[in-house]
């Protein structure tokens, strides 16, 4: 069986190296990575395949910094090539970027069996890419892996069961890597001593959705909420270079630590370690919860409707004061986090199983 994996963005790396590593050991199965490039600089791309020891990808199409359509246009043009080329079973797409979208739909054109991980989840957001992205890549999927009930559950009220699709709730497959990574971390990461960090004595923030950077008044109660919030608990925040940029072009001024993008070892020790998360990251909201962390989300909605329901995570949008109320709430909650609502961390083995059985 030949599988073509579609990645690009770096929670596309992280969701790969645990099924990818699983595939290795698998003699029937041969993989073949695609990078599209959507992520290029080299903290949010290449020092991932080196640090994770996922295989280096067979064909890097290096399309990046175009506005959206160009950019699925030339990933599909590129990546319709790649499948010509290779003749899959199954072509293989994570999560909800415009990587994914060009993936599954040059498969579907193509009549190739399209695996969708991470399928069901909805923010009910139509303004958002990744809500767009999400559903048509859904729509057009032959088997939608589901990280949770919810999302399951999302897809049957969208009527995705009188579908020509295998719907399985396979748990999350970054629940699977965060377990692999966690002791690896503690090993390798020294982040935390570089930075002068104490352990519970810090919040870590990250800020990278076009909602908020594109929006100046979101970025700025953002940038004034995360200066206030230094004030009482230091604030680290590694931020994405397109952000960085836009700071320096409004002449906002973080008063808080800003640090460059790290590698996946670093993230897992510097959110581990952290007394509190606020992040506009679909990806950090779970692994905050993965490490026990409370949560406060730096959007209006989220996918991960569970956790806000669980006590977890509070949305807190953009505003200033809501998010600076939100952190100081959670800052002093206790309580015990639920076991099992992601899954086993057994996600890679249900999905090959199922490709196999398809096949």
């Amino acid at each position: 069986m030949k599988i073509v994996t579609i990645v690009g963005a770096r929670p596309q790396f992280i969701k790969a190296s645990a099924l990818s590593r699983r595939i290795l050991a698998q003699e029937a199965i041969n993989e073949v990575l695609v990078h599209t490039g959507q992520h290029f600089d080299d903290n949010m791309s290449d020092v991932f395949f080196r640090e994770m020891d996922i295989p280096a990808p067979k064909y890097h199409l290096d399309i990046h910094s175009l506005s959206h359509g160009a950019m699925t246009g030339r990933m599909l043009e590129a990546i319709e090539m790649v499948l010509a080329e290779e003749k899959p079973d199954f072509t293989l797409v994570y999560g909800d970027t415009n990587s994914t979208l060009a993936g599954a739909l040059a498969a579907k054109k193509m009549h190739i069996r399209v695996a969708h991980v991470e399928a069901g989840l909805r923010s009910f957001n139509m303004a958002m890419p990744e809500e767009v992205n999400r559903i048509l890549t859904d729509r057009i999927s032959d088997y939608l892996f589901c990280p949770t009930q919810v999302a399951v559950q999302n897809l049957e009220t969208e009527g995705f069961r009188h579908f020509p699709c295998t719907i399985i709730n396979c748990g999350d497959i970054m629940y699977e890597a965060a377990l692999y990574y966690r002791d690896k971390s503690a090993h390798e990461s020294r982040i935390l001593d570089t930075l002068g960090l104490v352990d519970g004595q810090y919040i870590l923030a990250t800020v990278h959705r076009q909602e908020n950077t594109d929006d100046l008044i979101r970025l700025r109660s953002i940038i004034r909420a995360l200066n206030k919030l230094n004030e009482e608990t230091p604030v680290v925040v590694p931020l994405h270079p397109r952000t960085r940029k836009l700071l320096d072009h409004y002449s906002l001024v973080p008063q808080f630590t800003v640090i460059e993008p790290v590698g996946y070892m670093d993230m897992v020790s510097l959110t581990s370690h952290a007394r509190l998360v606020l992040t506009d990251s679909g990806g950090l909201q779970k692994e905050a919860y993965f490490f026990e962390k409370y949560c406060v989300t730096l959007r209006d909605q989220t996918e991960w409707t569970e956790l806000v329901d669980g006590g977890y995570n509070i949305l807190a949008g953009a505003d200033e004061d809501k998010i600076v109320e939100a952190a100081r709430t959670l800052m002093d909650r206790t309580g015990s986090f639920a076991a099992g609502m992601y899954g086993d961390g057994n996600t890679s083995a249900q999905i090959i199983q199922a490709l196999k059985k398809g096949r």
